[in-house]
């Protein structure tokens, strides 16, 4: 089955980042077929970007996500410029609500996660926000498991890193178990 993930947000949020770990956890870590892509503005750090990761247990044949199975964004903008291309009952969005305030009223399965408050007011480190993110989205979905994201964030960190990046992830895996008990809009 074809499982397609769209993140977005600005550059040094990590969504870059985000979408190498979420292809590594599926590709190496799942046997699964994955395809990675990514983009972002002139601007680097501050501009736009998104990354697309396409994850099936059959051979890929376009490696670009067509209607994504899941949105992940971490910025107004990103959210106004990728919401056109998704379909508003079936697509989980999954919103940083620190930084998103305007959620279109279509949309029927939004998770709304305030990982940069998370990450600054429970980990003192802004940057932790994607990979809460991450635990968010492998709580709400079926997509990755807890043990192929472990090994991920272990394979791609060095000891200290793999230790904070996993109390990042435990806090969006718990706080996203807050709204599958009927927390989503």
């Amino acid at each position: 089955m074809r499982q397609e993930i769209r993140l977005a947000g600005f550059g040094g949020q990590g969504i870059i980042s985000l979408g190498i770990l979420i292809a590594a956890a599926a590709g190496k870590f799942a046997d699964q077929q994955v395809a990675q892509t990514q983009s972002y503005g002139p601007e680097a750090r501050g501009g736009a970007c998104k990354t697309e990761v396409v994850i099936s247990d059959e051979e890929i044949d376009y490696i670009k996500a067509l209607k994504p199975n899941i949105l992940l964004v971490m910025s107004q903008p990103a959210l106004d410029k990728y919401v056109a291309d998704i379909d508003s009952e079936k697509t989980m969005v999954i919103i940083d609500s620190t930084l998103i305030e305007n959620v279109p009223d279509q949309l029927k399965r939004v998770f709304r996660i305030p990982a940069t408050q998370m990450a600054e007011n429970e980990l003192n480190n802004r940057m932790s926000a994607n990979i809460i993110m991450l635990g968010a989205m492998v709580k709400l979905s079926d997509i990755l498991t807890l043990e192929s994201c472990r090994q991920s964030l272990n394979a791609n960190f060095p000891s200290e890193g793999f230790e904070k990046n996993m109390a990042a992830f435990d806090a969006g895996y718990k706080f996203a178990s807050t709204l599958t008990q009927g927390g989503q809009r």
